[in-house]
């Protein structure tokens, strides 16, 4: 994994981009989770969510860091 990216002059963290990305997805999961019901078996919906950003970010690194290689 490149450590950092040019973006108009200004260098950023790839960890930046990945974290946004997680991000992304993890707002139109959580839309969808709600929308099927799922919150209803959760038992603290923040733990939960908490551990499903962590989980996209984690995984996101490791796949990106992968095709580098």
């Amino acid at each position: 994994m490149t450590g950092q990216f040019d973006l108009y002059g200004v260098f950023l963290p790839s960890f930046l981009a990945i974290a946004l990305f997680a991000y992304g997805l993890f707002r139109m999961m959580t839309s969808l989770f709600a929308r099927i019901g799922l919150y209803r078996g959760v038992w603290h919906p923040s733990l939960f969510n908490l551990a499903l950003y962590i989980t996209l970010v984690g995984g996101l690194s490791a796949i990106f860091n992968w095709l580098q290689t």
